[in-house]
Formats: structure tokens, C-alpha cells, sequence
């Protein structure tokens, strides 16, 4: 299905939590909000949800316009960080409570929750309680729950928020390849650019209650629209007025004390890419990333003293994109 939001206001007493937003989520994407604490992307969910009213504006799924409708009459299915698990039921009536709910026969709710417990990768925990499971376990738990009732928008909520990141980055894989299956239009909130750009097909970058700008991941990262989105999608160097990713710093050795050198204060050796932090002679700080190859190539140690040049900078007119 999809979601149309048209010209969204929110206020909360005196904070301005969204500001004339508008958003077009198309059918079968995986869409992420993407922003820092207090942008405006939980509240921007929880109305596409139906569990916040606009002030203004209004929200459209497939062509409905479904403003004034409540969240049950939405087919939304909508997952939170914390799970929100019956705790004193079996995994299995955890998934099937939905259809419970909707009275759907015994045997059609056995099918579909041994369906979607295959689906979520918990077959053979069923009859386990929530508290059995590992946090991994429970997230897939809630995700399975939602699905059970057939949404035709899948809300997520910080869903892995609350997680260790070894088990957030097997989420992810896990939630992108659950995505591919299943094909449901999906609305993801997080505040993690590297969740993002892993996870979604497109994202909406917010700040200060705005959509700064709407692309897919690698055009949000490499052809950014206002130094807001520059600085957040990713590091970012400030080399006079112009913004210059680590990776588009070259360096070359140069005599200590020579004229415009950086010293290299650290070198984090990450595998196969080396970060190098440097420090001007006028105390400004830059980071670059080069290959382990180039490293060794340049004999770079700590303490030497480097020239820097930029291969690629990005340069805002005043008020670019704002």
C-alpha cells in the first residue's frame, strides 16, 4: 500500500514537533525516518499509525484518506522497542493474539502462526514465554505478531534500539531479507545512519520537526542537499567553506614544520581501512580513511607530518536546500 502524508502539523503545548510535512511512502518499500532525538520522526509514525492526530494535514494509504479512522481500521501493523509482550503467553499465542482478537478460526490461526514462526526463524520455541527468549528472539517475537493479521503497512519503531549491536547487525541483515519475502510497505524509524543505509530502500532525513531531504541511501551520501545532511550522513571534514568526506582526503608525506601540514596525531588500523586523525598547525582537527595498502606505501606513522589535499569537496551556496 501507499502512504501519502500531506502537509502534517503537530504541536505538543508549545513544541513544534512537525511543521507542513509531507511524504510519499511507495507500495512495497522500506522506508526509514531518519534523525536525531526530538526531530519528529516517532511523532510523524505514531500519525501514520493513528495513535497521534494531526493538527493539520492529512494521511492517505492506497488512495483512503485515513485522517479521522481509528489505528484498528488502519491495517496497520505496528512494532515497538520494547516488544510490548503478553508475558504470560506462549510465544505461540503471542503471534496468533491478533487473529484471536479478529475470532479467526483454531486451525487457520494454527496455520499462520506455524507459518510465521518459520518465517521469523523460531521454530520449535512456540511454546516457550517470552521471557525464554533472548532479546533477538522477542524482536523477531513482536515482528511475527504484527505480521499475523496481514498489515498493509508494517510500522517499526526503534525495533532494535534496546539490543546489543552484534545482535542489531544480524537484525538487520535479517529484517532486510524478511522484507524481500514478505514485501509489505514498511515505515522504519531509527536514529542509527548505519542502520539506515543497511536496511532501507529510500530515507527521509529529519531535523527540527522538517524533512531535510528523501533519497535512496547512496544518493543521500553522496550528493547531500544542506550541510545539515551532509554533517549527518556520515563523517564529514570542514575544510574552509567546503565539506570534504574522510575518504576524499589525500595525503602525502612532507618535512616536519613545512608550511600547511597536518600532524598525524592516531592511526586506527580497521581492518582494511586506517583511519588517520590529524591535527593542523592551527589546532583545526581533520580525519581521513586510506587503505591498509596506502598506509604502508606512505610509511605512515604516528607524529609524521602529512600534506593534505581534497580529491572531492562539496560546497553549499547560504541556505542551500534549507
Amino acid at each position: 500500500m501507499t502512504v501519502r502524508l500531506s502537509c502534517i502539523s503537530k504541536r505538543f503545548q508549545e513544541h513544534v514537533a512537525l511543521d507542513d510535512v509531507s511524504l510519499e511512502i511507495p507500495r512495497g518499500s522500506l522506508t526509514a525516518l531518519l534523525g536525531p532525538s526530538g526531530s519528529g520522526k516517532s511523532t510523524l509514525l505514531r500519525i501514520i499509525a493513528g495513535l497521534e492526530d494531526p493538527d493539520a494535514g492529512t494521511v492517505h494509504i492506497d488512495g483512503i484518506d485515513v485522517t479521522g479512522v481509528r489505528p484498528q481500521r488502519r491495517g496497520i501493523g505496528f512494532v515497538f522497542q520494547n516488544y510490548a509482550a503478553f508475558k504470560h503467553m506462549t510465544v505461540r499465542d503471542n503471534i496468533g493474539f491478533g487473529l484471536s482478537v479478529r475470532r479467526r478460526p483454531k486451525a487457520e490461526i494454527h496455520s499462520r502462526v506455524d507459518e510465521l514462526l518459520e518465517l521469523v526463524q523460531l521454530r520449535g520455541l512456540g511454546e516457550r514465554f517470552p521471557g525464554q527468549l533472548s532479546g533477538g528472539q522477542r524482536q523477531r517475537m513482536a515482528l511475527a505478531r504484527a505480521l499475523a493479521v496481514d498489515p498493509a503497512v508494517l510500522l517499526l519503531d526503534e525495533p532494535f534500539g534496546a539490543l546489543d549491536a552484534r545482535v542489531r547487525a544480524d537484525l538487520r541483515r535479517w529484517l532486510r531479507e524478511l522484507h524481500e519475502q514478505t514485501e509489505v510497505t514498511t515505515v522504519l524509524v531509527t536514529h542509527d545512519q548505519e542502520e539506515a543505509m543497511e536496511v532501507a530502500d529510500r530515507i527521509a532525513v529529519m531535523d527540527h520537526a522538517h524533512i531535510r531531504q528523501v533519497g535512496a541511501p547512496r544518493e543521500l551520501y553522496d550528493d547531500p542537499s544542506n550541510p545539515f545532511v551532509m554533517e549527518f550522513f556520515g563523517t564529514v571534514n570542514r575544510v574552509g567553506d567546503a565539506f570534504v568526506r574522510p575518504h576524499d582526503l589525500k595525503l602525502e608525506r612532507v618535512p616536519t614544520g613545512a608550511d600547511g601540514a597536518a600532524t598525524i596525531e592516531r592511526l586506527v588500523h580497521l581492518g582494511f581501512a586506517v583511519r588517520a586523525d590529524l591535527v593542523q598547525d592551527d589546532g583545526h582537527m581533520l580525519t581521513a580513511q586510506l587503505t591498509a595498502d596506502e598506509v604502508a606505501d606512505l610509511g605512515l606513522e604516528v607524529g609524521d607530518s602529512v600534506a593534505v589535499a581534497a580529491r572531492r569537496e562539496r560546497v553549499f551556496l547560504e541556505g542551500e536546500g534549507i
